[in-house]
Parts: structure tokens; C-alpha cells; sequence
């Protein structure tokens, strides 16, 4: 893959990630971004003012600034931004942030030199990764505080991870015998403007959301098996005559999953009319999720292959101050992805609470000695809570904007809290899907000798490998516990 020239899509940067060796500058990239270099210097010989080359920044544009004064502007606009407050992000969100960096300058409309771009490179390559803060992004101007710390150490300062622990960047330089970098003209405001931290956590987002959302249908599909359900909702006939892309593949996979079904198989004649609707809308419901993803991909991808830093560089006589590090863009299918993320935990614990019920040869609480034994009672209860838990995360950040710079910034996007809420969203997922399969797996042996699908059978096997049937009362914590390990190893068969 090649930098500022390939489209990348999300799992590339993921890939990237891993690998940072999977992508280059190729010689056409370099020129590229030789060229902008030379059009800012160009600039700055010259005697036109241009907002960040040689003028101060945010209220401060009007404010000129000479030829010899512009390095030194840089630096303090990375040691003056670099505010960021609270936990430091995922080493892997701080990689990501870097790999979309690099991918944006090398498309050579942003000014910084070849050799601010390649030690980004070498950093990732040498996995010399900088320590960014979770909180201080308003998402526009960027993201400036949290990509300020992005660009601490290409200056010697600031931190950096050693062995999953934050470290002195000059103390890790000296071991890689690097030197400090200083910056010219237009590459610090290059570097700290754009919408990186918002983009690596809808790239990290949309991948737990991917297996997530193919999880939901297989752990609803297990579930059905417990309940005995039907499957007629799913037939094909039904979707194609309201037929949203996310409810076809849906129920396409639902047919699948519960193919040659005995459990079903022995309902299909029963005097039950219906389904309650977190059975019977599982396409409907999950197809909506599935709809939201695709939209919040396409518009990651769009912004991957973008450039978001102001200002945009054409040529040496002509520079444009405008918009496009404003995250609004991204912000609000975030907000989308976000709800339609906490909508699948809260039909998975409507069906997790149709299990307890004690109904259609189901034991109450799915447990054949309850009194003495809570069985599953409580679980549901960490269900509920995790549901609620999303439900007030689902407050769009992207709803409100508080005027920063003086009023020159007047309105944000907030965007960089829209993607942090969405990824604790998708984390508290991964608990209560774990919750349903664990009394989807028990309420199976219920209907034993009756065999599932194929793909529900080699699930089931999958679980059991960790977690026992629940005969009496016992520390079920650490049964969800390995089960939510399992869905973070992506070790169910989800397809």
C-alpha cells in the first residue's frame, strides 16, 4: 500500500497497524509532497499573508509574522496545544492516528517536508508510539490537542509507550539514536489540524462492530433455538418486499444459521401463533444496525482519504483557508453508529429475559432447582444495567457546540466525544451479548436430544469448551467473564 497514493480502506489501516511495513512513500508520493514544500517556502519569501504561514493562529491570524519567526512559531503552537487531560488512548488508536496522518500529507496539499513525514514513519516502524490523551478534542480546528501530542515527539518531547508503559520520548530517542526534529514553516499546523482522533476511533469502532453485529445474529439465533421460535419471519419473501440491504442479509443469515434445525423443526405444527418481537424482528432490528455501520464506513473511508488540515495548499500562489478539519462530518454518523450500536444490546436483553422466563418446556431462571439456586436471575441484571448504561451514551455530542478562539471557532462538532462514546458502547456489547449466549447455551441442553443447526452445534461447543452447564449455583461472574473473552477473540463462528 502506498501513502497518499492507494485508497485505503479501514481494515487496511487495521492491517497497517500490525504491519507498518505494508506501507511506503513511493516516488510519485515523495514528489508530491516535495512540491507542496516548495510552494509554502515560496510563500514565505514572499510578501502575501497566509493564515498559518506566516500570520499567528485562531483570533490570533491577524497578527504577521516574519521570515525568521516562523520555525519557532511551529514549535510553540505544538508545546502550546498539547493540553489533552485524562487516560491515555489504546497504543493501537495512537498508531492509527499516525497511519492517517502520514496518508493525508502524502497527498501534498498540507506543506510538511518529506522528513517530518518519514520519521512518522520510522517511529511506527520502530514502534516508537506517542502516550496521546483521551480528552481535550472539541473536533474542529482538529483535533488539536490530542494530534499535539501525536507530534510532541517528533520534537524530543513528551511520551512515548516502552513495554506497555509511558516513557520519556528523549530517553527513548537517545536509545534509537534519533534526534529531535524542528519544524518549518506551515508543518506544525499541518500536523495538529485534521480529524485523526475522531477517524482512528471510527476505524477501531467499525471493526469491533463488524464481528459484533454478526455475533448478535448467531446469539439470537442460538437464542431462538433455546426458545423453541419460528423461523417463517425470516423467509426471503418477506425482505424482498421491503428490501433494506441490512434486514435482506439479516435474515439471509437467520435461514442459515437455523438450517435443519431439529429444535425448530419439532415447533413447526405447535399452537403458538407468533414471536415476541425481539425474535420476530431480529432482521428488522438488526438490519438497521447493519445499515448505520455501512454508512459510518463509507463516510471513514471518505475521510481516510482525505485532507483535513487548514490551510489547503494548491500552489505557491494559491492557498485556501477553509473548513475541512471540521468533524461534523464524521460526528454524526458516529451519534448514529453509536445508538444503532446500544439498540443490539437492547434486544439482546429482551431475549436474554424471554430465557428466564420459564416458559414453552423452559425451566424459570433456567434452572431445574431454583429456590435453593438463583440460577440466572442476576446476570440479567448486568444485562440491564450495561443497556442502560448505553442508553445515556446515547446522547448525540454532536447535538451541541460551545464557541472556543475567541469566538473565532464559534461552532464544533464534538465529534471526538462521539467517538469515544461509540467504542464504550460497542465494549459494553461484548458483555451483554456474553450474558445471552450464556443462557442461550443452557437453555439448549433443555432440549436435548433435539440437535441445532450445524453452525449453532459448533458455537455451543465453542462455549462449553469454557463454561459448563449450570446444574447448581456457582461463581457464574467468571462464566461471563470467559465467555466475553471468547467474543473478544473472535472465536465464535460467526459466518
Amino acid at each position: 500500500m502506498i501513502y497518499g497514493i492507494d485508497t485505503f480502506t479501514f481494515h487496511d489501516v487495521l492491517e497497517i497497524a500490525k504491519n507498518p511495513s505494508k506501507a511506503k512513500l513511493n516516488t510519485q508520493a515523495k514528489d508530491q509532497i516535495l512540491n507542496s514544500k516548495k510552494n509554502v517556502q515560496k510563500i514565505v519569501e514572499s510578501d502575501r499573508t497566509v493564515y498559518g504561514i506566516n500570520t499567528g493562529f485562531g483570533p490570533l491570524c491577524d497578527v504577521k509574522i516574519s521570515e525568521e519567526e516562523t520555525a519557532q512559531l511551529q514549535h510553540n503552537l505544538i508545546i502550546s496545544h498539547a493540553v489533552g487531560v485524562g487516560k491515555p488512548i489504546d497504543k493501537e488508536l495512537s498508531k492509527i492516528m499516525m497511519i492517517a496522518k502520514v496518508h493525508a500529507l502524502s497527498k501534498g496539499f498540507s506543506g510538511v517536508s518529506l522528513e517530518v513525514i518519514e520519521r512518522l514513519i520510522l517511529m511506527l516502524e520502530k514502534d516508537i508510539i506517542p502516550v496521546i490523551p483521551e480528552q481535550g478534542s472539541v473536533g474542529a480546528s482538529g483535533d488539536l490537542a490530542p494530534l499535539a501530542h501525536m507530534v510532541l515527539p517528533l520534537l524530543g518531547l513528551g511520551q512515548v509507550w516502552e513495554n506497555g508503559v509511558p516513557a520519556e520520548t528523549a530517553v527513548i530517542f537517545e536509545k534509537n539514536n534519533l534526534e529531535p526534529l524542528k519544524l518549518g514553516p506551515k508543518e506544525g499546523l499541518g500536523l495538529i489540524n485534521g480529524t485523526q482522533f475522531i477517524l482512528a476511533h471510527a476505524i477501531k469502532g467499525l471493526e469491533k462492530m463488524e464481528y459484533l453485529l454478526d455475533l448478535a445474529d448467531l446469539t439470537s439465533a442460538m437464542s431462538l433455538e433455546a426458545y423453541r421460535g419460528s423461523a417463517s419471519p425470516f423467509k426471503k419473501e418477506l425482505h424482498e418486499i421491503r428490501p433494506f440491504e441490512g434486514s435482506k442479509k439479516v435474515a439471509a443469515r437467520m435461514v442459515k444459521f437455523l438450517e435443519n434445525s431439529e429444535n425448530l423443526k419439532s415447533h413447526e405444527f405447535c399452537d403458538r401463533v407468533q414471536d415476541p418481537y425481539s425474535f420476530r424482528c431480529v432482521p428488522q432490528v438488526h438490519g438497521a444496525s447493519r445499515n448505520a455501520f455501512e454508512h459510518l464506513r463509507q463516510m471513514a473511508e471518505t475521510e481516510l482519504n482525505s485532507v483535513t488540515d487548514n490551510p489547503i495548499v494548491l500552489s505557491a500562489e494559491e492557498s485556501i483557508s477553509g473548513g475541512n478539519f471540521h468533524g461534523q462530518l464524521m460526528a454524526l454518523p458516529l451519534d448514529y453508529a453509536t445508538l444503532a450500536t446500544a439498540e443490539l444490546g437492547n434486544i439482546s436483553d429482551r431475549r436474554s429475559y424471554l430465557l428466564l422466563e420459564g416458559k414453552f418446556g423452559l425451566p424459570r431462571l433456567l434452572t431445574e432447582s431454583s429456590g435453593l439456586n438463583s440460577g440466572f436471575m442476576i446476570p440479567q441484571y448486568t444485562s440491564a444495567a450495561l443497556v442502560t448504561e448505553n442508553k445515556t451514551l446515547c446522547f448525540p455530542a454532536s447535538a451541541d457546540s460551545v464557541p472556543t478562539s475567541l469566538g473565532q471557532e464559534d461552532h464544533v462538532s464534538m465529534g471526538s466525544i462521539s467517538g469515544r462514546k461509540f467504542n464504550q458502547v460497542l465494549d459494553n456489547l461484548v458483555n451483554i451479548l456474553a450474558v445471552e449466549l450464556m443462557f442461550a447455551a443452557q437453555g439448549l441442553e433443555f432440549r436435548r436430544p433435539a440437535k441445532c443447526s450445524r453452525i449453532v452445534e459448533e458455537n455451543y461447543a465453542i462455549l462449553r469448551s469454557k463454561v459448563a452447564k449450570l446444574e447448581d449455583d456457582r461463581l457464574i461472574g467468571n462464566d461471563m467473564l470467559a465467555i466475553a473473552e471468547l467474543i473478544r477473540n473472535r472465536e465464535f463462528v460467526v459466518n
